[in-house]
């Protein structure tokens, strides 16, 4: 059987979080594997563990790993002599996918910049909402690296 043993708290946290990420646009599927491998006493979990322990279909279950893969949110790794593929959370990569939205931030703040520039000016309201959008786009990336190495420093 290869179906995860969980507690109900743990199932009621699979649950929790599958919302959480529904609401950030992520499909009901995907959503729970990712609670799933958050929760899981297990580190990396099998296809047929996933989809038995969470009761998809394995249409469902293929859909949803290869969103997740695609979204790389999740990573998968082999073991030697087993040919199955063991997927895992990628949250050893949070700092890389931090920076990653950093930049993000840039980025999206300099095509609003763009957008402003050209838009009407009889939409004052629209456009002051905007700019300070774009105003607060351009605080978050001048303070969040710097919260970012004092977080680091007071782990030390």
């Amino acid at each position: 059987m290869n179906k995860v043993e969980l507690s109900s708290k743990q199932r009621e946290l699979i649950e929790r979080l599958g919302v959480s990420h529904e609401k950030s646009g992520i499909p009901p599927a995907p959503s729970r594997i990712l609670g799933l491998l958050m929760v899981s006493p297990e580190l990396a979990l099998s296809f047929d563990s996933i989809r038995e322990t969470l009761n998809l279909s394995k249409s469902a279950t293929s859909n949803a790993l290869n969103m997740l893969l695609t979204m790389n949110r999740i990573e998968y790794i082999t073991q030697p002599g087993d040919r199955k593929r063991y997927f895992k959370n990628r949250l050893v990569s949070w700092r890389e996918e931090a920076k990653t939205a950093f930049e993000r931030i840039t980025q999206v703040s300099a095509i609003l910049e763009e957008v402003l520039e050209n838009r009407p000016k009889n939409t004052p309201e629209f456009n002051e909402n905007l700019r300070d959008a774009i105003s607060f786009m351009r605080f978050m990336n001048q303070h969040l690296p710097e919260l970012y190495l004092k977080w680091e420093k007071s782990k030390d």
